[in-house]
């Protein structure tokens, strides 16, 4: 089972997941999350309970990025488990969408 959190301080969200991201969960996503994060200038996607990430949540993780950003509001992903971060960088996320995108002790 797949479940998220979102914890805003001021103008600062931490979008908190936990499960596996895989095409069952991107539906609910696409619907729930983006308009509720467009009031933040700042997002942390905090990938610490995710242990799998497939194809469908690799684009939705790209779209749902590239949607915040073009409205202004810098992007981190954080906390990736080993597993995860080796499929994120194997599919070149950090050179998709910026190394900035990446806490620093991800790079």
């Amino acid at each position: 089972m797949f479940t998220y959190s979102i914890n805003q301080m001021d103008s600062k969200s931490i979008v908190s997941f936990e499960g596996d991201m895989d095409i069952d969960v991107t539906e609910i996503l696409e619907d729930e999350l983006p308009s509720s994060l467009y009031v933040c200038k700042e997002i942390i996607l905090n990938f610490g309970k995710v242990s799998f990430v497939d194809s469908s949540g690799i684009g939705l993780l790209i779209s749902l990025i590239q949607d915040l950003r073009e409205r202004g509001i810098r992007v981190v992903i954080s906390h990736l488990k080993p597993d995860v971060k080796e499929v994120f960088f194997l599919l070149q996320l950090p050179e998709i969408l910026g190394y900035n995108v990446f806490e620093v002790d991800e790079v």
